[in-house]
Formats: C-alpha cells, sequence, structure tokens
C-alpha cells in the first residue's frame, strides 16, 4: 500500500507539472506522433472523454503547421452521450490464407504502409506458409487493405469473417481508453494508426515443418452442413483450441484435447487418436461412437475401444478456421482419410445458425477487446484478466483470488510476488492516465534544443 502511495504522489506531481504542448509548439509541430502525444495527454488530465476537447485546448499554443495537423484530426472524431466514437462506423474483419509465399519478407513493409496510410489497425502474420491477420478500421479501408492482399495471386480468395467493431474496438482503434491497461500497450489488438505486420516462421506454430495446408487440406464443411456431420454415427468431434478457450464454450460432445498451446496438438494425436497397431497398418475399422454430454471434457481414448483405432471420420474446429485446417492437414499426413474442418470456424457458424438449431453451447473466446460473443456474433459476458490474458466471468470476480490487473483464480497460484507487485503498479499507473507506462509510450522520444526531454 506504501508503494503504491508514493507511485500515485509522483504521478499527481508529474501531471501538476504545465502542459507539455507549452515547452515547444514549434518541435512538436515538426513531429505528429508527439502533437497526437499531447492531445491524449491533455484529454486524460481533463478526464475529456474524447479529444475534441482537447483539440480545442491546445489549438492556440501551436504553429500554423500543427494547426493543420489538428484539423485533420478534429474531422476524425465526434461526441455522442460521453463516448468517442469516429465519424464512420468501424469493423474488425479477421481472415487467413494458407500459400507459398517465399517473398514474405519483401511483402511486409508496403503492407504496412498501406495500413497506416489508411488508419487501419491491428496485427498481421506474414509466413513462408501463408498470412494470418485481424485488422480494425472504416469498411472502405479495411476492404482496400483485403483488396490489395488478394491483388497477389496466390492470397486470392482470403477467408474472412467480418463484425461490427463495439465500442471498446473503436475507443482503443482511436488511441484513447479507459477501460483497458492493454489500451495504450503493445499487446492492444486495435490502437490508433498502429499496425503490426510480423514475420514468422508459421502463421500458426505447430511445430511440424512437414506439414503444408498450402498442398493438402481435409474437407470444407459449411455451417449449414455442420450439425448433419458432427451427428453422423462414427464421427469424432474434435475441438483444436485451448483449455482456456473450451472452458468458456464448445459445441457438444466435442473431445477437448487439454492441450495449453497448439504445439501440443500433435503429440495429443499420437497419444489418442493413434494406436501402436493403427500407427503400422493405417488402416481405420468402423465403430460406433456414443458421446454423451458429460465425456464432453474427457479424453477421446476414454470412450473410443482400441478395435475403432483411429476413429473413420474426424471433424474438426476452431475459432476462425485456421487452426483446424492446418490440423486437418497433420492428421492427413498420419494417414486418416476422412478429415473434415468447419470453414469459418465457430465465429461463421454462430453467425449464421440460428440458435434454436444451434448445437453451440455457451460463448466462444475471441482474440480482441470483445473477449467473448455469442450467437450472431453479440458480445459476450465473459471479461479478460490482463494477468493472464484468459477469460473471467462475473462470479470468478467474486473469488478471493482476483484482482483487477494483478490476478485471477486461473493464474494467482502461478504469479510470483514479485510479479503481482509489478502488475499493481501497472494498474496504478493506467487508473491515474489511462495508460501504461505515461504519454510517451511506444512513441520517439522528442528534445528540446539543448537536448533535454521535451516537458521537462
Amino acid at each position: 500500500a506504501e508503494r503504491r502511495a508514493m507511485i500515485r504522489a509522483a504521478a499527481l506531481r508529474k501531471a501538476m507539472a504545465p502542459p507539455l504542448f507549452q515547452s515547444s509548439p514549434a518541435v512538436m509541430a515538426s513531429n505528429p506522433h508527439s502533437v497526437l502525444s499531447i492531445i491524449h495527454f491533455h484529454q486524460y488530465r481533463l478526464r475529456a472523454g474524447s479529444p475534441v476537447a482537447a483539440l480545442s485546448s491546445v489549438a492556440a499554443a501551436l504553429s500554423p503547421v500543427a494547426r493543420s495537423e489538428l484539423a485533420a484530426e478534429k474531422d476524425f472524431f465526434s461526441m455522442e452521450n460521453g463516448r468517442t466514437f469516429s465519424s464512420t462506423a468501424l469493423v474488425v474483419v479477421s481472415f487467413y490464407k494458407f500459400a507459398d509465399l517465399t517473398d514474405f519478407v519483401e511483402m511486409r513493409q508496403p503492407l504496412k504502409e498501406l495500413c497506416q496510410k489508411l488508419r487501419v489497425s491491428g496485427g498481421i502474420i506474414l509466413a513462408p506458409e501463408g498470412i494470418n491477420g485481424s485488422i480494425c478500421g472504416t469498411p472502405e479501408a479495411v476492404h482496400n487493405v483485403l483488396e490489395s492482399i488478394q491483388a497477389d495471386k496466390r492470397l486470392a480468395n482470403l477467408r474472412h469473417t467480418e463484425s461490427p467493431a463495439g465500442p471498446e474496438d473503436e475507443s482503443i482503434h482511436h488511441g484513447h481508453t479507459e477501460k483497458s491497461p492493454l489500451g495504450a500497450g503493445e499487446d492492444a489488438p486495435f490502437r490508433w494508426n498502429h499496425v503490426r505486420v510480423k514475420l514468422k516462421n508459421e502463421v500458426v506454430p505447430l511445430g511440424v515443418p512437414s506439414v503444408s495446408p498450402a498442398k493438402i487440406v481435409g474437407k470444407y464443411v459449411k455451417p449449414k452442413d455442420w450439425n448433419s456431420l458432427v451427428q453422423k454415427p462414427g464421427t469424432v468431434v474434435v475441438d483444436v483450441r485451448n483449455t482456456y478457450e473450451i472452458r468458456i464454450g464448445k459445441f457438444k460432445g466435442a473431445v477437448n484435447p487439454q492441450t495449453t498451446s497448439f504445439r501440443e496438438f500433435p503429440l495429443w494425436v499420437e497419444h489418442h487418436l493413434l494406436t501402436q497397431e493403427s500407427k503400422q497398418n493405417r488402416v481405420s475399422s468402423p465403430c460406433h461412437l456414443e458421446i454423451s454430454p458429460s465425456a464432453a471434457g474427457s479424453s477421446v481414448a476414454d470412450f473410443i475401444t482400441p478395435p475403432c483405432y483411429p476413429p473413420r471420420r474426424v471433424a474438426m474446429y476452431c475459432t476462425g478456421g485456421i487452426r483446424c485446417e492446418k490440423a486437418t492437414s497433420f492428421l492427413m499426413s498420419k494417414g486418416f482419410k476422412e478429415v473434415y474442418h468447419l470453414e469459418g470456424g465457430i465465429l461463421k457458424y454462430l453467425e449464421e445458425i440460428p440458435l434454436t438449431e444451434s448445437l453451440w453451447e455457451g460463448e466462444c473466446f475471441v482474440f480482441d477487446k470483445r473477449v467473448s460473443v455469442g450467437h450472431g456474433l453479440k458480445q459476450g459476458t465473459y471479461q479478460l484478466c490482463y494477468a493472464c490474458k484468459k477469460p473471467i466471468s462475473d462470479e470468478d470476480m467474486k473469488s478471493p483470488e482476483w484482482e483487477e490487473g494483478v490476478s485471477c483464480p486461473y493464474c494467482f497460484f502461478t504469479k510470483s510476488h514479485e510479479e503481482k507487485e509489478r502488475a499493481r503498479a501497472r494498474q496504478v499507473q493506467f487508473e491515474l492516465w489511462g495508460m501504461i507506462g505515461g504519454i510517451g509510450k511506444g512513441r520517439r522520444p522528442v528534445f528540446h534544443g539543448d537536448n533535454t526531454l521535451l516537458g521537462q
């Protein structure tokens, strides 16, 4: 408590210092990023709820060049019921495609510059095996980015899902939010004028270099045909997501491999879908599989007798389709013949299938600020523990292990005392400033002529 009080006192002393924009308008005018930092800083000091008030406050102190910069920003914001929104509704689009991209390194910079030019935020991964991303922006801007990507014939017909951005995504996209400690941090999925285009060895890490989804995958199943497939006798339904995702929602009767990362999936297949005999013969014998709801979280070995190995028919699913598509490629490399995966993943199923016909139970975890969604892709009820990035319910937050920004029942006993203290310090910063690390987080420092830091 004493340490938190000291941090809070230091932050308050800093907040009472003269506004940074008074230090050197000329210097700020030459650096658009510093102008925006001043806007966001002033916004938090005044708790204005929108940059509009901050823009009006600082405009008179800036040079004509800086004022023109601000004028462009001012047109981008509007005020409604005390909340900040873009003048145009935003959308969130998740997309991917497996393809042989030998020039993936050269693709990075042009794609990043295009997103920055169009004010598209989010994260994109490029790898030799393809592309995977989730971006946020105006419909026109996002579609322009997708068109540019698909201009490459190898990436034509991207598999993608689109949904409206919620108020939280919009607030983060514009670079100012008081709802999430990650709002101004590197882990925030949608930050204004910020897109991460990363180079990786795999778009989804499986750890098996020989697997190539660009060459062979299982059979796609449309959401409308999914129910009939998974209800056929002999079909084993496998959820290829991680345990913390499955914890809040799954398809009825699906097998939970109990993995903590996708890299563990191949080992689970070897131990549970293949026996020594089937590894040698690669021949599957017919079997009838009956799964009760109580067995949904069990290992497949608990209710398939050895003569049925490997299962005659395997149907897999994941959030958006990318992990299960790669998983089907792995299973086919192991000799499985009938392998299916849900096209568009759970999100497409929830979007298209009415609740009255659905086999989905619970909510679907998503890797953005919505945290979870339900049928019709409506906002779910879960929140995120910012200590472990796992979903938590209202009931979880009643636990004595819950401390906002520090721990939850799922990570309390895995965090050391030092880790919790650091988390508490970050949470204090967030509560005071609305961001982590101060107004310069992620910005290039701006200096006076005498080489002292701007604002000192």
